[in-house]
């Protein structure tokens, strides 16, 4: 006797409802049960040997950190010639700080580049539970200051760098520009938050009316930020774990904030939107309707994914349009 779906599952067009009921089939225990090692091997994206957008340069990177050399992917937009300086966007990938690959956001970064003209930069940062918070943010605020020395070498204009991810990626790009902001050090031009996770007290309404949400449920939610956390934090949760807690998000960079109708980040991510636009942030935001957390890195699984990716161009587009215009 097949399982009745969850009433969350009402909301979903009907492209995602038939994607949700596969991960159902195929994901038999959740990710709190299976445990980080047997998650990661039953989620893991395998590489494509025929990818969606094909590129002519993508190059594997080794990026110096202070815990040691991370893997890098650095995707080159079309038409780039030697010697041109394109914007770049460090992109961080998502899974709860527990999941997450190189490969799993590998179509995505292509699409991006391919449809923005900017590279992008795909970091592997290190995960929990073996690497705990801030293993991921120390991670991306070397690779950051790498990318910013290193530029010119890759063809990448230094001043025109962006930070974005989704769901844990979108954590850490928020906590980066909030560590950056307050250190005094350069600001990216933008960030991009794809329903990214920004609160620790689950406590917004989504949490509840989306708990058993495909892929995502508020008590996967809740272990995989346990994982993150570890065992031996002290002192509570600090801004830079979870960015609302910051006291002003002032003279943060420009922020595209995308979101998922059906998941529990969704009401957090939409209110960390209307804190930025209060403290002054130049902000977007784009709820998407019909479809679950994860859905951006699908393409060409949900029309919805191709919108939200033309999101990100139109804004990055934008940035990069503002920062040519020159000043009388």
């Amino acid at each position: 006797m097949t399982k009745p779906a969850p009433p969350s599952w009402e909301h979903l067009d009907a492209g995602a409802l038939l994607v949700a009921q596969a991960i159902a089939e195929a994901l038999t225990s959740p990710v709190r049960e299976l445990g980080a090692r047997a998650a990661r091997e039953l989620l893991a994206s395998p590489p494509s040997d025929r990818p969606l957008t094909p590129l002519d340069r993508v190059e594997a990177l080794t990026v110096p950190t202070r815990s040691g050399p991370l893997r890098a992917r650095l995707y080159h937009p079309p038409g780039s010639t030697a010697g041109e300086l394109r914007p770049a966007l460090l992109y961080l990938h998502g899974g709860g700080f527990v999941l997450g690959t190189l490969d799993g956001v590998d179509e995505v970064c292509r699409a991006l580049a391919a449809r923005s003209g900017w590279a992008v930069l795909s970091l592997e940062y290190r995960l929990a539970p073996e690497f705990p918070y801030p293993a991921a943010l120390e991670d991306s605020v070397d690779t950051l200051a790498w990318l910013r020395g290193s530029a010119p070498g890759h063809g990448i204009d230094p001043d025109l760098i962006a930070v974005g991810g989704d769901s844990a990626g979108g954590n850490l790009a928020t906590a980066l520009c909030l560590h950056l902001r307050n250190h005094g050090l350069p600001l990216p031009v933008a960030q991009v938050l794809v329903y990214p996770a920004v609160d620790d007290r689950f406590a917004t309404p989504s949490w509840t009316r989306f708990a058993d949400a495909p892929l995502l449920t508020t008590a996967d939610a809740r272990w995989l930020w346990e994982q993150y956390m570890g065992p031996g934090l002290d002192g509570g949760v600090d801004q830079y774990a979870a960015p609302m807690k910051a006291a002003s998000l002032r003279g943060l960079p420009p922020a595209l904030v995308l979101t998922a109708e059906v998941d529990p980040l969704r009401d957090d991510a939409e209110a960390y939107a209307e804190r930025l636009r209060q403290d002054g942030v130049p902000t977007t935001a784009v709820r998407h309707a019909g479809v679950f957390h994860g859905f951006f890195t699908e393409v060409g699984d949900f029309p919805q994914t191709d919108a939200a990716i033309d999101d990100v161009v139109r804004h990055l587009r934008g940035i990069a349009a503002a920062r040519a215009v020159p000043t009388s």
